[in-house]
């Protein structure tokens, strides 16, 4: 008691003082720990993002989202079950059916190959006679075949005035290069449609018998390149000429002077199909009164840095609705007035699916749930006309919309700033103009998924070729994946078109080369592509 008195101040002013300070100290201690469990969350957070991002699935489906919202210990017996039911079922049992083998496709050629049979009866020695027989078929492969085509030009002298006449040189796709259509076709399908480096392509020509320089390869895709040059402007102008576009861009390691720089792949999307878009009978094959959908078509340039200027340059002349993410590099294309933005659904909806997957934060697990309902309408309606799509936006998706902005507000009134769930909410409400335009125009999809799919075999393309070998090689690689990936949203086997056009092209006329274009392409001649 002694102690404790001798510590109490003397009078009570200095009392009240002490007890303010402590209280001031122990309020600051609490603040700073808050600060801390707030950083320790975030970090927390961080970590199973970076983890869901390298070892979790890639899909963001919301079918089975509920299940966030069960607790952990639900989680675990409905595991625990699971678990249990799988074992049951692991046992054999007798109602279980086989899997059904697919039949081996009717396109492929039969070869008959007629076991021999035996002379006599082997029991009895008489003679037999045919019942009828039973076919069991191979699935076979035969390796690549390697030929060298000679064009003899036989010469020819006049008797009479001595002239000399020999047929022209044929033509070929590169000049001065002994490799033919289809080789090329090969090469450039590989790289790029298939993801197959050129010195992993030169190796396996090289165990085929046939030595082939990775150098070599590298100048024959480049040709090929300058060769397509003009059905690459061609399918870009054509994507520019829509109404609606989907752009996004993708990092790509480019090698300078001994080490890797990132330049940046661009793509813009023309695909009018989900709102049924249609052009004027005649816009793809002259003379023609069908009136055909739209084509869709991708087109792709290489910039060596992220600057906004590269966007203007691939956007240039286009005037219409331009479907992206929020980058800031955007923001001088809306302000001209041609350009209006459209917001991706998708990409909002991803910062709330994080949230519900890795923290199963209440207010994330509802918010993908309101936008999942916002898909699913979506859905129903793929295929139909803008002004029917229109219409039934207004009578399905505004109300839930309407409802969504409220909610949003209230919840948002709630948070902190920095929380994860504040910033999510935000992405949202500080562009909802951009989110809402949906609802005003039938044109324009929820998400900018158009995008984010052409631009996927490029970032599973880099994991294989790791790197361009220059800024030239980016664009080259631009323009090569304008056609392949073209071709593919269009429904035509790019290594067909590509063996079939550049062999026709030195011999094609220039005023004609919309006729090349995938979606009007019609080989000349039928030939078997390997």
């Amino acid at each position: 008691m002694a102690n404790t008195a001798e510590a109490l101040p003397p009078d009570l002013a200095a009392a009240h003082a002490m007890i303010l300070a402590e209280r001031a100290a122990r309020l600051s201690a609490e603040s700073d720990r808050r600060v801390l469990d707030i950083e320790i969350e975030r970090l927390k957070l961080e970590i199973a993002r970076l983890k869901r991002e390298r070892y979790g699935q890639s899909a963001e489906r919301g079918a089975r989202i509920e299940q966030l919202e069960l607790a952990l210990e639900d989680l675990e017996e409905t595991a625990a079950a699971i678990e249990a039911a799988a074992v049951s079922d692991a046992a054999p049992s007798q109602s279980r059916r086989k899997p059904a083998r697919r039949p081996l496709p009717d396109h492929l050629p039969r070869i008959r190959v007629v076991e021999p049979a035996p002379e006599s009866c082997p029991c009895c020695g008489g003679e037999l006679s045919k019942l009828g027989e039973d076919v069991t078929e191979t699935l076979e492969r035969i390796p690549a075949q390697w030929r060298v085509i000679c064009h003899v030009r036989e010469k020819f002298s006049c008797r009479i005035c001595q002239t000399i006449t020999q047929p022209p040189a044929p033509f070929h796709a590169i000049a001065r290069g002994r490799a033919g259509a289809g080789l090329l076709a090969e090469v450039v399908f590989n790289k790029f449609g298939l993801h197959l480096p050129l010195h992993r392509q030169s190796g396996r020509f090289a165990a085929e018998g046939v030595e082939i320089d990775v150098s070599t390869l590298a100048d024959w895709v480049g040709a090929v390149s300058v060769a397509l040059a003009p059905l690459v402007a061609a399918i870009t102008d054509h994507a520019r000429a829509g109404p609606r576009v989907h752009v996004d861009d993708t990092p790509v390691p480019v090698l300078a002077k001994g080490k890797t720089k990132t330049g940046r792949l661009w793509t813009m999307v023309r695909d009018d199909r989900p709102f049924g878009g249609n052009d004027p009978p005649g816009a793809h094959a002259p003379n023609s009164t069908e009136r055909r959908p739209s084509p869709p078509a991708a087109a792709y340039a290489y910039s060596p840095d992220r600057g906004g200027e590269h966007a203007e340059t691939l956007l240039a002349d286009f005037s219409g609705i331009m479907q992206a993410d929020a980058f800031s590099g955007f923001n001088r294309l809306y302000g001209k007035g041609t350009i209006v933005e459209a917001a991706c659904w998708a990409h909002g909806r991803r910062k709330f699916y994080e949230l519900a997957q890795l923290k199963k934060a209440p207010i994330a697990i509802e918010a993908v749930a309101r936008i999942d309902a916002l898909f699913a309408i979506e859905r129903d309606i793929a295929g139909l006309s803008a002004d029917e799509r229109l219409a039934a936006r207004a009578e399905r998706s505004r109300p839930l919309v309407d409802d969504l902005v409220l909610w949003l507000h209230h919840k948002r009134a709630g948070l902190s700033g920095k929380s994860d769930t504040a910033k999510a909410m935000d992405y949202l409400l500080k562009r909802w103009p951009a989110f809402t335009l949906f609802l005003a125009d039938g044109r324009v999809d929820l998400s900018n998924n158009a995008a984010e799919r052409a631009l996927r075999g490029i970032a599973v393309g880099r994991r294989n070729w790791t790197f361009a070998g220059s800024d030239a090689g980016g664009r080259r690689a631009a323009a090569l994946y304008t056609l392949i990936e073209t071709c593919k949203m269009n429904g035509i086997d790019p290594r067909a078109w590509l063996a079939d056009v550049l062999d026709r092209l030195p011999g094609h006329s220039a005023k004609r080369i919309d006729d090349l274009l995938p979606w009007n392409w019609k080989p000349a001649v039928i030939k078997a592509v390997a």
